[in-house]
């Protein structure tokens, strides 16, 4: 399956790069935009969970990588759940040749 990683930016400016073991990511997040950090919390779950269950079909298990980076990820929201009109910017994708 075509993995992909994603850089993304905090609401503090803290910066992190985040996997997928699927391209489904891209139909959820466009590179140098801004979400409402609960908007960008549910697209991630959606994504990331679309990409487990991806790899589940093909491989028999779902992706312990793509849901390991969804509950990193719910937990670093929380930290910003109190910042005004806290946004989460998707830098770029970064695609790994296959």
């Amino acid at each position: 399956m075509p993995e992909i990683r994603f850089r993304i930016e905090w609401p503090d400016g803290a910066q992190e790069t985040c996997y997928s073991p699927s391209l489904v990511v891209k139909d959820y997040f466009t590179p140098q935009q801004s979400y409402a950090l609960e908007d960008f919390v549910q697209r991630s779950t959606e994504a990331l969970q679309i990409a487990s269950d991806r790899v589940q079909a093909k491989y028999g298990m779902p992706c312990g990588l793509a849901l390991s980076q969804l509950q990193k990820l719910q937990a670093t929201a929380k930290r910003y759940q109190n910042f005004p009109e806290a946004k989460v910017k998707l830098l770029s994708f970064l695609e790994t040749a296959v």
